[in-house]
């Protein structure tokens, strides 16, 4: 397959599974339920952050944290008081449980009250994404915290490819009209998203031969990324729709 024709090949896979009938069996349906800007984009990071393993458990599971909110989950984040806090003490999602849900709460509400808003964090266009999603965990636990939560976010400049926060700031900037990802950021240049690289879309990377590195580490997203932003330098992340629709909804290697 020729380079042209791999891009012909992807950008017909990303029109093939970019488009509302994909929302149904994936977490971003949860950000989808809110209108409120604040309510969206919390919504998302939440979901986001429990987005590993199966995926019926984390749409499941990611419902739940909005009912303990009470549905409306800028306004606990702001204005919860600490009593509230223990009804989370019972969530689990694999390793994410009670009290990294809470560490959570405070942190966005630090985020928030200190920074102005997740966008505002990652809206710092004179340094790579990467280096600012790693900045925003600096900030993000800024507060007190128990260290096992700090895993629940990771730092692409310690070798994480990052992929649930690549996903959600593809969540939260992307703007096609395919009534898939929210775009609701303005103040984010989709040309910086990375995309987010999983079990799913590196294989299908590496059978494609757009991929070399083994590992799915932050080295192996540089590489992806130069490749993705040579077909579209513009909107290089809406690729992820063919990786990994290709991976996990096509089950493409199976039949390879």
């Amino acid at each position: 397959m020729t380079a042209t024709e791999l891009k012909d090949f992807l950008d017909e896979k990303v029109i093939t599974f970019n488009n509302p009938t994909f929302i149904t069996d994936d977490p971003i349906q949860i950000p989808h339920l809110y209108t409120l800007k604040e309510d969206i984009e919390i919504a998302g990071f939440l979901s986001a952050t429990i987005a590993w393993g199966n995926r019926k458990m984390i749409i499941k599971n990611a419902h739940r944290m909005m009912e303990l909110m009470g549905n409306s989950p800028y306004d606990f984040v702001m204005e919860h008081h600490i009593d509230q806090l223990d009804s989370l003490d019972s969530f689990v999602h694999r390793t994410f449980n009670g009290v990294d849900f809470t560490t959570f709460i405070k942190g966005l509400k630090h985020i928030y009250t200190v920074y102005g808003g997740l966008e505002q964090v990652f809206a710092n266009s004179e340094i790579p994404m990467q280096e600012r999603i790693s900045n925003f965990k600096k900030l993000f636990f800024e507060i007190e915290h128990p260290i096992r939560t700090e895993k629940h976010i990771s730092d692409p400049l310690k070798g994480s490819a990052a992929k649930r926060i690549n996903m959600y700031l593809r969540w939260m900037v992307r703007k096609d009209n395919a009534g898939v990802d929210l775009g609701i950021w303005n103040t984010v240049n989709p040309a910086d998203l990375s995309c987010p690289l999983d079990v799913h879309s590196g294989n299908v990377a590496r059978k494609l031969g757009i991929l070399t590195r083994k590992q799915n580490d932050a080295k192996a997203l540089v590489e992806l990324d130069t490749v993705l932003r040579n077909m579209d330098p513009i909107d290089p992340a809406k690729y992820d729709f063919a990786l990994f629709g290709l991976g996990a909804i096509e089950k493409f290697l199976d039949d390879k």
